[in-house]
């Protein structure tokens, strides 16, 4: 099996949407006869479940992922505390090591026909006292895919993230904008402002929705707009 797209979710923040957007990629992979696998390498924040720690965002893209592989690849670090994960790392005498995420990576798309890989909170949140979530996405070098929160001070946000992408030598490849607060006032407004400074095209605004979704959610994005994008395989 050869990997045939691969790219990374970043978002603006912590809370914007990331892991319905991964999801959501993952269905339309799914829905292109693709076998796609959703990588979350690092997970804080865990509850006990028929007496294993479970985590809600590990759990969704396992279940839009076509491809099943072992969890420890697809979380090498699951942390119980919900804070940032070199916190929650220290509270449990763990050390995230950079490369058992490469190593992790590389064995999932090995097997796969495309991965998604999410990141943590935003495009910086710190893993170790000196590697965060960007240099992870450096080694990967993959295509990144911004997921902007529609709240108040996105757009500060937003390009603030672009610009740090472009500063570690990495694509911005598109990005989709999320209404996660339903009251904003002239969400369309803030959307066009990204629009007219954002280079990488806008895939689409997904609705705000009580529940995560992920097939309906990949109906309001266009990922053929990527030019990376597969086609369908049968």
């Amino acid at each position: 099996m050869s990997l045939r797209f691969s790219c990374f979710i970043t978002g603006t923040d912590t809370g914007v949407g990331k892991t319905l957007i991964t999801a959501a990629m993952l269905n339309a992979l799914g829905r292109l006869g693709l076998q796609a696998v959703g990588m979350k390498p690092v997970a804080a924040g865990t509850l006990m479940r028929d007496g294993v720690q479970w985590n809600e965002d590990v759990a969704l893209l396992a279940e839009q992922s076509t491809l099943a592989l072992d969890a420890q690849l697809t979380t090498s670090y699951l942390l119980k505390e919900p804070c940032a994960p070199h916190v929650a790392a220290k509270l449990e005498d763990v050390t995230i090591a950079p490369a058992v995420l490469g190593q992790a990576y590389q064995q999932v798309a090995a097997q796969a026909e495309a991965v998604v890989v999410e990141g943590v909170g935003g495009f910086r949140v710190p893993l170790t006292d000196d590697f965060d979530t960007a240099d992870f996405a450096v080694e990967l070098g993959l295509d990144v895919i911004l997921v902007v929160g529609l709240r108040l001070g996105c757009l500060n946000h937003a390009l603030l993230t672009a610009e740090a992408i472009a500063a570690r030598g990495l694509r911005l490849a598109g990005w989709i904008a999320n209404q996660i607060d339903p009251e904003m006032p002239h969400q369309a407004d803030n959307v066009e402002a990204l629009q007219q400074r954002l280079s990488a095209p806008l895939l689409g605004v997904v609705p705000w929705m009580s529940v995560a979704a992920p097939a309906r959610a990949a109906d309001a994005i266009d990922f053929s707009l990527l030019d990376s994008w597969p086609r369908a395989s049968r």
